[in-house]
């Protein structure tokens, strides 16, 4: 996709941070936008000041994580606009911190279920649209740099993320033969408001086992207003839609500490000689499934 003329992107989290700065950048382009966010006077602010620019935009009070909700949501954008998205931005997220060995239950669930689970939601209930539309199309997914490795103190978020860019590198396979690209943006530090997102957490989840109030949320502002700014992000993932890129990390001081990680990792792994006829015949194995068995997996309903 190089032209973003008269696409119509779907953006969660819009009303704010990252998604808010998708939709100036994607709508100042041309596309007609429709931003889905939890906070429902939020997404109104948003909508006034995306409009006044004169961007066609589009605004739903939506929890990414009840599917039945993001049906509908679907369902309208289809009923207002005449089409499904060609654009999907899975951009919604939440967080929080504290030592991983006081994870409560439902600190797990809230921050697995909106970051992973909304994702889920977000292409289980619009990928099968956008194929069936025929029409060439590109879906953008925000994890994060903590995606990469592990945490002690923001563990399930940084669970949810991992899962979410494995996710999109097989989604990223299966979707190029319908022409829909696929690409994951793993961001170091974004100028946000997400460290207040533990005002948005519903008391179903109970009692968090980390740190939260005014104290957690200045902390966490005090990193946050140093960030990337939005706009400069979403500028960046409008060039990775356009070079169709899997990975859209536009940090640079990030680059040590991932080839420093994922070394580590490779330099785990013996040499081929330790175990050659081993791995050759595990390789054949393997390549002989791919050729055949595998098949049954992929065939059409």
């Amino acid at each position: 996709m190089q032209d973003f003329t008269g696409q119509l992107a779907f953006i969660t989290g819009g009303a704010s941070g990252a998604g808010f700065g998708q939709a100036q950048v994607f709508g100042r382009a041309g596309c007609r936008i429709v931003i889905a966010d939890i906070r429902a006077e939020a997404v109104e602010t948003a909508r006034a000041a995306l409009t006044a620019e004169g961007i066609e935009v589009h605004g739903i009070a939506l929890d990414i994580t009840d599917r039945a909700a993001y049906a509908a949501a679907a369902d309208e954008v289809e009923r207002l606009f005449g089409q499904a998205p060609t654009l999907l931005f899975n951009t919604a997220g939440v967080n929080n911190f504290g030592p991983i060995e006081n994870t409560t239950y439902g600190d797990f669930d809230w921050l697995i279920g909106v970051n992973l689970g909304g994702v889920v939601n977000g292409m289980v209930t619009f990928v099968p649209r956008m194929i069936a539309s025929g029409k060439p199309g590109h879906v953008v997914t925000v994890a994060s740099l903590g995606g990469f490795t592990g945490s002690s103190l923001a563990g399930p978020y940084s669970a949810a993320k991992a899962a979410v860019i494995n996710l999109m590198e097989g989604y990223a396979q299966g979707l190029e033969k319908y022409g829909i690209g696929v690409s994951v943006v793993c961001p170091a530090n974004i100028k946000s408001n997400i460290a207040e997102a533990t005002l948005t957490r519903p008391a179903a989840f109970g009692t968090s086992g980390y740190v939260e109030g005014a104290e957690a949320i200045a902390s966490l502002q005090s990193i946050y207003q140093h960030g990337m700014e939005p706009t400069v992000l979403a500028q960046h993932v409008m060039q990775g839609i356009r070079d169709n890129a899997l990975y859209i990390i536009p940090y640079p001081e990030t680059k040590d500490m991932l080839d420093q990680h994922f070394r580590a990792i490779i330099e785990s792994i013996p040499a081929m000689e330790t175990d050659p006829e081993g791995a050759q015949q595990r390789i054949a194995a393997l390549m002989e499934w791919a050729a055949g068995g595998a098949k049954v997996f992929v065939q059409p309903k």
